[in-house]
């Protein structure tokens, strides 16, 4: 028998990994999806005519949506090869000067698609959780007072072991999700065989009947269908983990068809037993197989629940280096894969959330009304975006791009309007929440600008050939100074000169600067510029997703000029900086506190640049804002 090969191996490893990591979330929506619509809230009747306008639009949302609009077209935007709303954004700015009118509306409509992500991170292993543990209901009733309990549980348990990374949890994913997605197909299939004419369900005529006969009932109903779509943003987000192929391979071979085949298997069962409405899925079954496949879908739950945590950790640390949140502590988890990272705030901050969600929402429909608004805004966002890439870098005609993305835009607007309708039953959470993220991001980023106009104020009337001319006194070694900006004197020297009286042997000042790129090579990080004998300055391109290492790219930089630094004889000087709330115009009270909270909080430069300690000068000063 032939041996697979290498690359036909790993290309299938990839896939499988796909299957574990990206499609958890919208693998588990069968859990509760087609079972909300008929939640007796919605006073809809279930009758053949319902349950197939039901299963239409579900069915119908899954080919526009996730594979007309994900696995085709938002695939292919890769911003060198990863994908999600900050790699999406950075692409469309590419093509826009920051002059533009139009510039702080898109970068507006980034950061609220990254708000209601986060909001989504929350709500999803609560809702999976929750379900998952729900079907316990079906054989005893009386467990109900512990299943929050339980809940808790198992998810202080899943957030415990994301220190171990994305790798060695997938590998045990993949396996285990390819066993779920199986179940799914299988289940739906014997039920499907049972009453074949569930398959008139495939027909969008029903979907439009639905909204033909029922049209308030159906516009409410659209709430819950978007909760077949959960998860359909990772196909996205997590692309960087994978590649597009495997993403998309595993999408059109594995977890389509098992979604379909099971959403008719639930549709099949209803039809001859009206009262399997009230929880269809674990009514798949007999009795004695309730227990396995609650076990099973409490393992794929928590896999879904890690695709919007890892999502939650990949977005934080791009957010960091675009300027949009503090320094936090960044772990790599998986050295081969530079994306891969784990952030110990992040983590601990949403499993505080997610218990809070789970003790006060108590139960899986409660929440489902905050679920589906927080996809909603994420997903319009995206369509936004695809529609300018198209325009821009894939030069299709305006007509053309209007029709798709326009076509798009138009169904999940609907699905909005049907979510805002939720607002007083739960999805005021994720609006709550979304506005107090986007509010940190805005804060931030505004509190950064100011303070390097505040150190650009400070300093703009200085010059190098002024500051030497006092002769200060040489001494033997290397000095690296960090500065926010390429074209300012870093303030730590200025300091230094000011009460030291004294200058290394060589001065490199150094400038981080991220570009609009995941990932920049070795090659075009280093830009070195002479500024005097021997004093440089020296800016490093990071990208996004890149792991930043200041001695590996000064080691790097002092090669490139063949200069024979020794290790241990350089110093490096960073600014502590008391940012002071004052009165002055340019942001609000709030707003200044909470910068100023937020960065005497922030991750010490010493630790996120990877500097030796004892090799760190810190020089303080006082900024006001």
């Amino acid at each position: 028998m032939k041996a697979v090969s290498t690359p036909a191996r790993r290309s299938w490893s990839l896939t499988l990994g796909a299957v574990g990591v990206v499609y958890g979330d919208l693998g588990t929506s069968p859990l509760y999806a087609f079972q909300e619509a008929f939640n007796p809230l919605h006073a809809l009747a279930v009758t053949p005519a319902n349950i197939y306008g039901v299963l239409s639009l579900i069915i119908w949302s899954l080919i526009l949506i996730a594979t007309l609009k994900y696995a085709t077209f938002a695939l292919r935007a890769d911003n060198g090869g990863e994908g999600g709303i900050f790699p999406l954004m950075a692409l469309v700015l590419s093509r826009w000067s920051g002059a533009s009118r139009w510039y702080g509306g898109i970068v507006a409509l980034g950061l609220i698609g990254a708000a209601m992500f986060y909001g989504d991170s929350t709500i999803t292993p609560a809702i999976s959780v929750l379900s998952a543990v729900h079907g316990l209901q079906v054989i005893n009733p009386g467990l109900a007072p512990w299943l929050v309990p339980l809940t808790v549980a198992i998810l202080v348990s899943l957030f415990a072991v994301q220190a171990h990374g994305t790798t060695r949890v997938g590998h045990f994913f993949g396996p285990v999700m390819l066993l779920w997605f199986m179940v799914l197909s299988g289940l739906g299939a014997w039920h499907i065989m049972q009453h074949p004419l569930i398959l008139n369900a495939l027909n969008p005529w029903w979907g439009m009947h639905l909204f033909w006969t029922t049209p308030q009932e159906t516009l409410f109903l659209l709430g819950v269908v978007i909760l077949a779509l959960t998860g359909a943003e990772a196909m996205y987000a997590d692309m960087g983990h994978f590649g597009r192929h495997p993403v998309r391979h595993a999408w059109y071979r594995i977890v389509f068809p098992a979604l379909v085949l099971n959403y008719l298997g639930q549709g099949a069962l209803v039809l001859t037993d009206a009262t399997a409405a009230a929880n269809p899925f674990f009514r798949l079954v007999p009795t004695a197989g309730v227990i396995p496949l609650v076990i099973l879908s409490t393992l794929a739950t928590i896999i879904a629940s890690q695709a919007v945590i890892s999502g939650a950790f990949s977005m934080t640390a791009a957010a960091i280096k675009l300027g949009y949140l503090p320094r936090l502590k960044i772990q790599i988890t998986d050295d081969q894969h530079r994306g891969q990272v784990y952030i110990p705030f992040i983590n601990w901050l949403l499993l505080l959330t997610v218990i809070a969600l789970v003790i006060t929402f108590q139960q899986p429909t409660n929440l489902a009304a905050a679920y589906g608004l927080a996809v909603n805004v994420t997903m319009g966002v995206t369509t936004i975006y695809l529609l300018l890439l198209a325009r821009q870098q894939w030069r299709w005609s305006l007509g053309r791009a209007v029709v798709v993305f326009g076509s798009l835009l138009a169904i999940e607007a609907s699905f909005l309007v049907a979510n805002t309708l939720k607002i007083p039953a739960g999805g005021w959470y994720p609006l709550l929440f979304g506005m107090m993220v986007y509010g940190l991001l805005v804060t931030w980023h505004q509190g950064r600008d100011r303070l390097q106009d505040q150190l650009r104020q400070v300093t703009q009337h200085l010059s190098l050939e002024s500051l030497l001319a006092a002769h200060p006194l040489q001494v033997p070694g290397t000095g690296v100074f960090f500065s926010p900006l390429p074209t300012l004197i870093p303030f730590a020297f200025i300091q230094n000169l000011h009460h030291n009286h004294v200058i290394h042997q060589r001065v490199f000042f150094v400038h981080l600067n991220t570009a609009d790129l995941p990932h920049v090579s070795e090659s075009d990080q280093l830009h070195v510029a002479s500024l005097a004998e021997n004093m440089y300055q020296v800016t490093i391109n990071y990208g996004f997703r890149d792991t930043i290492d200041i001695p590996a790219a000064m080691a790097r930089c002092w090669r490139a000029l063949d200069i024979a630094a020794e290790v241990e004889t350089v110093s490096y000087f960073v600014g502590r900086r008391t940012i002071v709330p004052t009165p002055a115009a340019g942001l609000w009270h709030w707003q200044k506190v909470l910068f100023a909270w937020l960065y005497r909080n922030a991750e010490s430069p010493m630790t996120y640049f990877r500097l030796p300690p004892q090799q760190v000068v810190e020089m303080g000063m006082q900024v006001e804002v």
